[in-house]
């Protein structure tokens, strides 16, 4: 499978092409290139079963829809937001958010505002994949379960019985 330049600076084991900059990737490209660029990384991190790989494949679709992209001479420096894309962001399902917004592009042409709405879905997708990790991660751990239970500390838990038969607690 061939990559480009982005996905493989992602994926490498090599440190000198992991740790290049992003600027340095983007350096020179027009808009048709970097709008090219983030279709492959959607495709990218939509089909990854590694964690990393997502992460910084959204981090990097963050960064080049927040800095990138709105500084092209084909943006357009103002267009409607849509706003069930605005719902989604503040509800924070990023997923539906992302989805509506590039149809939006794909329809308007690339636009400031939607490029913004772009950055902060994915900026916020990329922090709820790792909190969703964290959480599993501490909710495996049979130490950490009671974190997580619900309810009076005195109460029994999820055993079916009645935990006050008369009435009073214990």
């Amino acid at each position: 499978m061939s990559t480009g330049p982005f996905i493989e600076t992602i994926i490498t084991e090599d440190p000198t092409l992991r740790n290049q900059s992003l600027d340095d990737l983007a350096e020179g490209l027009n808009t048709e290139e970097l709008l090219q660029v983030t279709e492959e990384l959607e495709k990218f991190r939509l089909s990854s079963k590694n964690l990393y790989h997502t992460v910084r494949a959204l981090f990097f679709l963050y960064a080049l829809y927040r800095f990138h992209l709105p500084r092209l001479e084909n943006c357009q420096p103002d267009a409607q937001t849509p706003f069930l894309a605005v719902t989604h962001l503040r509800e924070r399902r990023f997923e539906e958010a992302i989805q509506c917004l590039n149809e939006t592009q794909k329809r308007q042409g690339p636009s400031a505002p939607i490029a913004s709405g772009l950055a902060a879905s994915y900026h916020g997708l990329a922090f709820k994949k790792l909190s969703d990790q964290v959480r599993r991660s501490v909710q495996s751990a049979k130490g950490n379960q009671w974190m997580f239970r619900v309810g009076h500390p005195h109460l029994p838990h999820s055993n079916g019985e009645d935990p006050c038969p008369n009435g009073s607690l214990p």
